[in-house]
């Protein structure tokens, strides 16, 4: 009730409020000028941290992501009363919404087999890459993103924007991944959908001068490269669609925002999936743990 008559009291005065509501005009004096609770200041000082870690993650994080950030931050602080301080703060995460298909299946062409089996998972680095490609509306026509995962840490380890979707974007996101991870990288699976720019004949003797065996999932299916798809889906809500989403002018705009977005996807970024750790420092433990192990390709 203070705080209504605190909104209102400009325009209609505080005793006729409080002549309309169950209060005294000098409870109301008395509750404003009572000092804050050391509650009401911690709540204060929280709310503020909170709404600080949530601007610095592209606004995407909910009350569990945020309540994990925080304690990685060093606070104290519960889940619940994350949840309660979002709502009194108006911050909220984002959500996903549905996918629009943009590779194309070329018919004529002959495709490998699926090596993967939706068997998304990896015992290391560089042992199974998932790729995919989305469409970006701007104002001077589409722009297409082409993403490539390490199933093992969710690291994108390749990517490429571009105002067209020729294999030779795909292309290029193969040789940032070569450039981050080896020029030749032993027993490597680079699974995908049957997109046309995945079963082309370049595509193929790219892989095959890494050392990587091509997979493709099912024509249709989405499960058969779910985990590509994923990623995508995170890259649409969070940076394409996400809270701090502006009219994209040009795919160079949209390039120059992905750059930011997969830095923080791979260095910041929490994963449940990682038990909410970023993909750099999940694979710097694994790497921890098996020092004689190359993460970055074999040769």
């Amino acid at each position: 009730m203070a705080d209504f008559i605190d909104a209102h009291r400009g325009e209609f005065g505080v005793e006729p409020i409080c002549a309309q509501l169950p209060i005294a005009p000098s409870t109301y004096y008395d509750a404003r000028s009572r000092p804050e609770s050391v509650r009401a200041r911690r709540h204060q000082a929280m709310t503020a941290v909170l709404v600080g870690l949530w601007e610095a993650n592209y606004r995407v994080y909910g009350a569990r992501k945020l309540w994990k950030a925080a304690q990685r931050s060093g606070y104290e602080i519960g889940r619940d009363q994350v949840a309660r301080l979002m709502r009194a703060a108006g911050i909220c995460g984002a959500t996903r919404r549905r996918r629009v298909r943009t590779t194309r299946p070329d018919p004529e062409a002959a495709r490998p087999a699926d090596l993967v089996r939706r068997d998304f998972t990896a015992p290391a680095p560089n042992r199974l890459w998932v790729t995919d490609l989305t469409v970006v509306a701007t104002r001077t026509g589409a722009a297409y993103a082409c993403l490539i995962v390490d199933a093992f840490s969710r690291l994108i380890v390749g990517w490429r924007v571009a105002s067209h979707m020729r294999t030779e974007m795909v292309l290029d996101a193969l040789e940032m991944a070569r450039h981050s991870r080896g020029a030749r990288i032993a027993g490597l699976t680079v699974h995908s959908d049957a997109g046309s720019q995945f079963t082309s004949i370049r595509y193929s003797e790219r892989l095959a001068d890494i050392g990587a065996a091509p997979s493709v999932g099912s024509v249709g299916d989405s499960f058969d490269n779910a985990l590509a798809e994923s990623v995508i889906g995170l890259y649409k809500t969070e940076l394409i669609r996400g809270p701090n989403h502006r009219p994209w002018d040009s795919a160079t705009d949209v390039e120059l925002a992905t750059l930011g977005w997969v830095h923080w996807h791979n260095s910041q970024r929490l994963h449940t999936h990682l038990g909410d750790v970023p993909p750099t420092e999940f694979e710097a433990a694994y790497a921890a743990r098996r020092p004689d192990h190359q993460t970055v390709g074999n040769q």
